[in-house]
């Protein structure tokens, strides 16, 4: 997954989705291996634990005519954490941001 993912960016940022009782780091780093197949060397990724934060990084690091792809969970409105679930939506998420940071433009 983060081989194709890597393969497919410019830039990209590993972060957690659902790790339900799985640790998020050990799932990063799984994710991590594939992407240095296809960035072997290369610092074209970061890593965010934190969902939220990596797609404002997301967000600001993009320019006009870029293609943020935000991937895993899609319409679901919760993030299952080892807690249980949490309320989370990813689009949001994406609406403070790009609002935010439109904001920070004026």
């Amino acid at each position: 997954m983060g081989e194709v993912a890597a393969r497919c960016s410019d830039y990209l940022i590993i972060t957690s989705d659902n790790p339900r009782s799985e640790d998020p780091e050990k799932i990063m780093a799984e994710i991590e291996q594939g992407v240095r197949k296809a960035y072997p060397g290369g610092d074209e990724y970061d890593k965010i634990i934190d969902r939220g934060k990596a797609i404002e990084k997301a967000i600001y690091l993009a320019r006009e005519n870029d293609l943020v792809m935000i991937a895993g969970k899609g319409h679901e409105a919760y993030q299952i954490l080892r807690e249980g679930a949490v309320p989370f939506d990813d689009k949001e998420v994406v609406k403070i941001c790009i609002e935010k940071r439109l904001m920070q433009q004026r």
